[in-house]
């Protein structure tokens, strides 16, 4: 009897570790082709978030094969088939756990990509990561408690109405918060960049919050704007493509002023300001371009470059004191405002 149990058994329990030691082989093959081959190959490509991604996912597919050769291993061992049930729910528990772990580090990978250039927006994507993390254990444990054979339809719709209620409540909240992170990610708006509002407010960009984004005005004074305002107005990035900008500088002079002497005074002037005054662009050609015959003085613009938005201050105000006096060298007049009047008798 002894060796007919031992012969039966021992065929069922063939089958098992067959099925265990092929299991093993391909767990530990499918971590060497990830080390191998496919880390190696994302190491290449000029983004990291497939590095991210990869190894968050190395682990778990190496437990998901090792679990699922478990499972198939328990399955064809027939003396356990009574057991199968409770082997079922302990198999999908553990699934859970496992996709559990992959959203989380999923999500911290994302989270790490979008915020690695710049650390002081980290905060607001580390709201983001936390919020998404919440939800992930929501649903994991709901999923378990499904599993295990309760009804979580209650539990669900009840967590949904509190959701809800808690999105109503704090409405302003998470508008500003989910403007934050259009802004973040489109990246519209930058830190360090000089911009300017619709209402005419400009500043630097100096943090950019969950909740908020703080402005650093010339003054040195910081502005406090809300996100979803933020989002939703008209801005003027002044860094956005380069940091060079062009200042256009209205001029006029009198309608008894030689013209072509006035360009040519005029763009000398520019020429030596931008060359000596910090900020100017000094291999920039400035240039003039008359617009219109105003009341007193034939009016003009001169268009000069200065390497970064405050720069212009200085340009303007140094260009402005050297024309006045070039103009007063070589006797070109900047007339009053003046009104003639004619009378016929």
């Amino acid at each position: 009897m002894e060796l007919e149990w031992l012969i039966r058994y021992g065929r069922e329990l063939l089958t098992p570790i067959m099925v265990l030691l092929a299991t093993i082989f391909f767990a530990f093959l499918s971590s060497f082709i990830f080390k191998r081959f496919l880390l190696r190959f994302t190491e290449k490509t000029k983004t990291e978030l497939d590095d991210k991604i990869l190894k968050a996912l190395k682990k778990p597919i190496f437990w998901i094969i090792l679990l699922s050769g478990v499972y198939i291993a328990i399955k064809s061992f027939e003396s356990l088939s009574t057991y199968m049930e409770f082997v079922d729910k302990i198999i999908k528990i553990l699934a859970i756990l496992i996709g559990l772990y992959v959203g989380i580090k999923v999500v911290g990978g994302i989270v790490w990509w979008y915020a690695r250039r710049e650390e002081r927006v980290y905060k607001t994507f580390a709201g983001v990561k936390n919020l998404v993390n919440v939800f992930i254990y929501i649903f994991a444990i709901l999923l378990v408690l499904h599993t295990l054979g309760y009804d979580v339809t209650a539990l669900a719709a009840g967590l949904g109405i509190a959701a809800l209620a808690v999105a109503l409540a704090f409405q302003s909240t998470l508008s500003n918060f989910f403007a934050g992170i259009y802004i973040t990610a489109e990246r519209s708006v930058k830190i360090g960049d000089y911009v300017e509002l619709e209402n005419g407010l400009g500043g630097f960009v100096v943090e950019i919050g969950w909740r908020s984004t703080k402005i650093r005005t010339l003054p040195n004074n910081i502005v406090v704007i809300p996100n979803s305002k933020l989002a939703e107005s008209i801005i003027t990035d002044y860094y956005a493509l380069d940091k060079e900008i062009g200042v256009v500088i209205p001029c006029g002079v009198s309608y008894a002023s030689d013209l072509e002497k006035v360009e040519r005074v005029t763009i000398e002037v520019a020429k030596r300001v931008l060359k000596n005054v910090e900020g100017g662009v000094s291999n920039f050609e400035p240039f003039i371009r008359y617009n219109k015959f105003g009341n007193s003085n034939i009016e003009f613009n001169v268009i000069l470059r200065v390497k970064e938005f405050t720069n212009k201050f200085l340009i303007i105000h140094e260009f402005m004191k050297e024309l006045k006096k070039a103009y007063d060298k070589e006797g070109i007049e900047i007339a009053y405002p003046c009104t003639n009047v004619y009378m016929r008798t």
